[in-house]
């Protein structure tokens, strides 16, 4: 038997679920049983009341407001403790439309991915500004750089994940969990593949982009913050070259200088050289440490992750009993 359960994250959402919920499907080909959960963040309206009024199945509720990324990962838990195969993640805003679902589910059903992640038409979408389009380039350019993947849409927060890849997640970030889950499914060698999906008409602003420069400035930090995690001695060994060339450069200036006879020593130049050399050796040294750190996250979410599978295996023998 398989089962679906469809996740939503919600913060003040008393507006748009009821839409939203009305356009989930309740059953579907391949699927045995189609749950719906919400995960309501610290929510202070009727969105709880809401989702009970619409026949939600399972509702997480987070005594305060937590952000995006810990909804998520609280919707994921929830889901798997619930026996869930198969789990498709969705908004609140009615933004993605609920009739490409079956489209997420195809390559996770046949076998041909673990992920599956709606590429929006972001260039046709005319409440996207333009800085807003560049930095979802930006983004997916730096996420495929560091999973090894080919997702054009990595913001997109439409997607299905199998339940060995829910079993894998860890979010580290606490703005938002879209990078983040692509770039770990790619790394542990799960297959992560996209599919074009469709939109709907903009309900409310969105949550996320409270301003461009604040949406700048978090998703620059977010990407940096990636490349540091997941890529941490290529990130330091990039990092340490720019100074460490820079240096060479002007050490080798100062010899040219010195053996063809200048009258002047140039001893600013020398310890110019000496502290930038330094430094990029400095963080060559950060690139290795922070590579062996990683070996060892890897072993911790290995225990996680054999903590996890357990924890499913006893949900779906309780509902096998009941």
């Amino acid at each position: 038997m398989v089962k679906l359960i469809i996740q939503i994250p919600c913060y003040n959402e008393e507006a748009t679920l009821g839409l939203t919920l009305s356009e989930l499907p309740k059953t579907l080909p391949g699927i045995d049983q189609v749950e719906w959960l919400i995960i309501d963040d610290g929510s202070w309206d009727r969105t709880v009341e809401v989702a009970r009024s619409c026949g939600v199945h399972h509702i997480v509720r987070l005594p305060y407001n937590q952000g995006l990324a810990r909804a998520f990962m609280a919707g994921i838990e929830a889901s798997v403790r619930a026996g869930a195969d198969i789990i498709v993640n969705t908004d609140a805003d009615n933004q993605y439309n609920a009739a490409d679902i079956p489209h997420l589910l195809t390559p996770i059903l046949k076998g041909e991915a673990d992920m599956v992640v709606g590429a929006r038409p972001i260039q046709e979408t005319p409440h996207f500004s333009p800085i807003k389009k560049q930095l979802q380039r930006l983004g997916s350019w730096a996420v495929r750089l560091a999973s090894n993947t080919q997702i054009p849409d990595a913001p997109s927060g439409f997607r299905a994940f199998s339940r060995e890849a829910a079993l894998k997640f860890n979010v580290f970030n606490e703005y938002t969990y879209t990078l983040e889950t692509i770039i770990q499914t790619g790394q542990k060698g799960m297959k992560v593949v996209s599919v074009p999906i469709h939109t709907n008409a903009d309900l409310r602003p969105s949550r996320l982009v409270k301003s461009i420069p604040i949406y700048v400035q978090r998703s620059l930090f977010t990407i940096l913050r990636i490349f540091m995690t997941y890529r941490p001695l290529r990130f330091f060994a990039l990092a340490g070259t720019v100074p460490f060339t820079a240096g060479f450069l002007i050490g080798v200036r100062w010899l040219i200088l010195y053996f063809g006879g200048t009258p002047r020593s140039h001893v600013p130049s020398l310890i110019l050289a000496a502290i930038l050399m330094l430094m990029g050796f400095q963080l060559w040294i950060l690139g290795f440490v922070a590579d062996l750190l990683a070996v060892n996250r890897k072993i911790l979410e290995e225990n996680q992750l054999h903590l996890r599978r357990l924890q499913w295996t006893q949900s779906r023998s309780r509902s096998q009993d009941g």
